[in-house]
């Protein structure tokens, strides 16, 4: 019999390539892990690893054994679905959320939760979109919050599925006092973006570029706060989206950007447990809180 942990682990090693990753991934120390994957040569009977350098790489047989190990763990994750659908059970959903709906969507969705399934203990991670889909497919997390813009379509992981959330339209943010009447008006304005690679700045640049210029990028974070502290205090202009306006917009004014100005909003699970209540249910709470405090902002006219 071969042990499932000890499966897992070389699972996690061919889509990691380390064992450090792997250690990193799964809380354990390298030496553990290089321990438990040695046991399971033994168990199999073949080589399953072989040096590339100072790293470690699958054999053939190990490819063929990791592969039997990713059936195993997706059939293992489809009948835990089936039981579950038989009657409430604990069960324990990891989530990973961008920062606008982790501060939007999150406490509604916590608050339906606690009312109607008060088994169901939710977990949740804030982390770029990127990085969400790629743990929700290696089994980081059960379910993840990602987005698209217009024009910038996300690629479909075969693994996964995809269920829209909502649209949350996106606009240019300035100091309440500023000049600015549309982003023609920026050409020259010092700009506050998200990290260069992640599909917000993408966007946002393809905009201005769009009207004419190239921006002034002065600035970036993840942070969408810092964002608003600088526009507010007129250092910088931004795009931002309507969900991260649900704390106080004082001193910030919004406009409109024209022609299609929104992003897409999806959840996003594993096809083999996306049938599972637990999923459904936390599914149900975020598209309940995002049609409560998804409604947009007011606008400058």
């Amino acid at each position: 019999m071969w042990d499932l942990h000890r499966l897992r682990l070389l699972h996690e090693l061919r889509l990691r390539e380390t064992v450090t990753e792997v250690a990193r991934t799964l809380n354990y120390a390298p030496s553990s892990v290089s321990q438990q994957l040695a046991k399971l040569e033994e168990e199999v009977g073949v080589r399953l690893l072989e040096p590339d350098g100072r790293r470690l790489r699958l054999t053939p047989h190990g490819e063929l054994v990791a592969r039997h190990a990713a059936e195993i763990l997706d059939l293992q994750e489809g009948v835990r679905s089936r039981l579950a659908a038989a009657g409430p059970v604990g069960e324990t959903v990891r989530l990973a959320t961008l920062e606008t709906t982790g501060r939007a969507l999150l406490p509604h969705a916590l608050t339906r939760l606690r009312e109607s399934t008060p088994h169901l203990r939710l977990e949740a991670s804030v982390v770029p979109p990127e990085t969400g889909l790629a743990e929700l497919e290696t089994r980081g997390f059960d379910l993840a919050v990602a987005e698209q813009y217009p024009g910038h379509s996300r690629s479909h992981r075969p693994s996964l599925d995809r269920d829209l959330l909502g649209t949350d339209p996106v606009r240019l943010a300035v100091a309440e006092n500023s000049g600015v009447t549309g982003l023609a008006d920026t050409t020259e304005l010092a700009w506050v973006m998200e990290p260069e690679g992640t599909a917000a700045r993408q966007w946002a640049v393809q905009q201005c570029r769009a009207a004419g210029f190239e921006p002034d990028i002065r600035f970036d974070s993840a942070d969408l706060e810092i964002h608003i502290h600088l526009v507010r205090a007129g250092h910088a202009v931004s795009i931002l989206p309507d969900l991260v306006w649900t704390g106080n917009r004082e001193g910030v004014r919004l406009i409109e950007l024209s022609g299609p100005s929104h992003r897409e909003l999806f959840t996003s699970a594993r096809l083999v447990s996306a049938a599972h209540p637990a999923i459904g249910q936390v599914r149900a709470a975020l598209a309940d809180a995002f049609a409560v405090v998804g409604g947009g902002a007011p606008v400058s006219r």
